[in-house]
């Protein structure tokens, strides 16, 4: 069923590049395998078309996506991402998210407010949360509780560390299970990690010296490989850089 795609795993893949599933025959129709497309792919009955350029990805058995190094991130329910507060109308904060419009964030989307017991948040406060309402034709929403109305890490945080934005790609290198970059960044510097999937990362070292060449070490590596990244990483170690 998967034919189509599985030859192109690891090959760069255009927007329009359109691949048509084979259908199951009816005795192994109860078998078929439910295809998964995950980002830079849509699709639309038996065709599914590359909406992002990059090179296509699999996971098995059934998931397949585009990895891209795109820095403009779209909004979609259920990301956790990182936002920065810049208004508050009524019961309603208004929170830059990096998309093309400001999220809104209810006062009530926190753990344990009530309307006598509301949030401490201001105007420039970093929030942690992921988006309730995501699609193109509504205003994007943002919660900072779980289904089970627990903040769960999710809250206004960011005291005394430095927030910085990096690609898509490397965020999501950063997220992987056993990611081995973060392995060794914890290993060089021991560090605090917030990790959005709109970009942004917020760090925080022993020192400010310390968070400024974590961060700057992050932004380098994104384009490295594995051996170049490690060279770099024994230079900082030994204090060459």
């Amino acid at each position: 069923m998967f034919a189509s795609f599985k030859d192109k795993i690891g090959e760069a893949v255009l927007p329009g590049d359109v691949f048509t599933l084979e259908l199951p025959s009816p005795e192994n129709k109860a078998k078929a395998e439910k295809l998964i497309c995950g980002p830079g792919l849509r699709r639309d009955g038996d065709n599914v078309s590359v909406c992002k350029c990059g090179v296509l990805r699999h996971k098995p058995p059934n998931v397949f996506w585009i990895d891209s190094q795109q820095k403009r991130y779209v909004p979609v329910k259920g990301e956790a991402v990182i936002g920065i507060v810049t208004a508050k109308s009524g019961d309603i904060f208004k929170v830059d998210v990096g998309g093309s419009e400001l999220a809104s964030l209810s006062y009530l989307a926190f753990e344990g407010a009530t309307k006598r017991n509301r949030p401490n948040v201001q105007v420039g406060d970093l929030v942690f949360g992921q988006f309730l309402i995501a699609n193109k034709d509504m205003e994007p929403e943002l919660v900072c509780i779980d289904s089970c109305g627990r903040a769960n890490g999710m809250g206004v945080f960011g005291e005394g560390g430095l927030l910085f934005r990096v690609s898509l790609g490397l965020v999501r290198r950063l997220l992987v299970p056993q990611s081995e970059l973060l392995a060794e960044l914890s290993a060089l510097f021991p560090c605090e990690l917030v990790v959005g999937l709109n970009g942004r990362v917020w760090a925080k070292a022993a020192s400010t010296q310390h968070t400024l060449i974590l961060a700057n070490l992050l932004q380098s590596a994104e384009n490295m490989t594995a051996k170049q990244r490690q060279q770099l990483f024994r230079k900082v170690a030994d204090g060459a850089l």
